[in-house]
């Protein structure tokens, strides 16, 4: 239960923090205004929140594992939003990364 509650808590976070770079995005680049731009400020903040939920108190591992869920979300977030179209070494460094959280989050420690 506490794997799947981490696993959880990874996809809100990017959710969170990709949602909230696309809406910043968008209001700069964009040109979509000052309430696009608070949005994604909001999301930002609330990205942060999130992160503290992890079950693991270890700061510097949980922003590290973060990294790799942030690559895959954001690859996928381009495509269901943008309508980018990942290639073969998009995809393959992106399953490395979500390798690299698992062996980071969830291999067996000694105490």
């Amino acid at each position: 239960m506490t794997v799947l509650r981490s696993i959880l808590l990874f996809v809100l976070a990017a959710v969170a923090e990709i949602g909230g770079a696309w809406l910043v995005w968008q209001g700069v680049r964009e040109q979509r205004g000052w309430a696009w731009i608070g949005a994604g400020v909001i999301a930002l903040g609330v990205y942060g929140f999130v992160a503290t939920l992890q079950p693991d108190a270890d700061f510097g591992r949980i922003l590290a594992a973060y990294g790799g869920v942030f690559v895959a979300g954001s690859l996928l977030w381009g495509m269901a939003l943008d309508g980018f179209r990942p290639d073969r070494w998009d995809i393959t460094g992106a399953v490395i990364c979500l390798i690299g959280v698992a062996v980071i989050m969830y291999a067996p420690r000694s105490a």
